[in-house]
């Protein structure tokens, strides 16, 4: 079988009024995913708060992330960061073009190492 190339700049599905996510590859304890954001932030009053850890690329824009009760991290294309499991963040806004690629892991992975 030979394997299929596809690009991380090109979302394979439509457009719409929110973010696309597509899911690029699974394992045991693993997701990886890439995300297309369009300029639109977390919804007002809701908060990720994940049990797993995230690391998180922001390939491509722009992009400001709140931690609550920690303040704002502004984001710039080739930045990246670890979030730990249940750090409590919401993203504020991004750039109209912002790619990400995220990788959520299980509860084991943490910031420490």
């Amino acid at each position: 079988m030979t394997p299929e190339i596809r690009n991380l700049f090109t979302a394979s599905l439509p457009k719409g009024e929110g973010e696309v996510f597509q899911k690029l590859l699974e394992g045991g304890s693993f997701r990886l995913e890439s995300i297309h954001s369009y300029g639109q932030p977390t919804p007002e009053g809701f908060w990720y708060d994940q049990v797993g850890a995230e690391w998180v690329l922001l390939a491509r824009g722009s992009a400001r992330i709140e931690f609550e009760g920690e303040g704002m991290l502004d984001l710039q294309s080739g930045d990246h960061l670890l979030i730990p499991a249940h750090c409590r963040h919401r993203v504020e806004s991004t750039s109209g073009n912002a790619v990400w690629l995220a990788l959520h892991a299980d509860s084991q992975l943490h910031s420490d190492t």
